[in-house]
């Protein structure tokens, strides 16, 4: 299945958002969407740092700014689902 653009993906947002603000969400389709979007961009800069990190001479700068892209993206998954959770004890 081919990734939407960025404007099929900025109109699906835009319905998911009306969805859920009318509470017209039968099977959280539009929750899920929203849910998703929000936590793939702190997993996608998590992947750029890991990217810079093992291609770039695993610098000691590099891995700090990996681990705090990876807290960032366990804060947004504890955010969406409630749960605490451990950090690496960076914050």
């Amino acid at each position: 299945m081919a990734k939407p653009t960025d404007e099929e993906l900025e109109t699906a947002l835009k319905m998911a958002a009306q969805m859920r603000d009318k509470k017209i969400d039968p099977f959280f389709i539009a929750k899920t969407l929203l849910s998703h979007h929000y936590r793939i961009k702190y997993l996608e800069e998590t992947m750029r740092a890991a990217d810079r990190y093992i291609n770039h001479g695993m610098s000691e700068q590099e891995k700090t700014h990996l681990i705090r892209t990876i807290e960032k993206a366990k804060d947004a998954e504890s955010y969406t689902s409630g749960k605490s959770r451990d950090s690496f004890g960076l914050e």
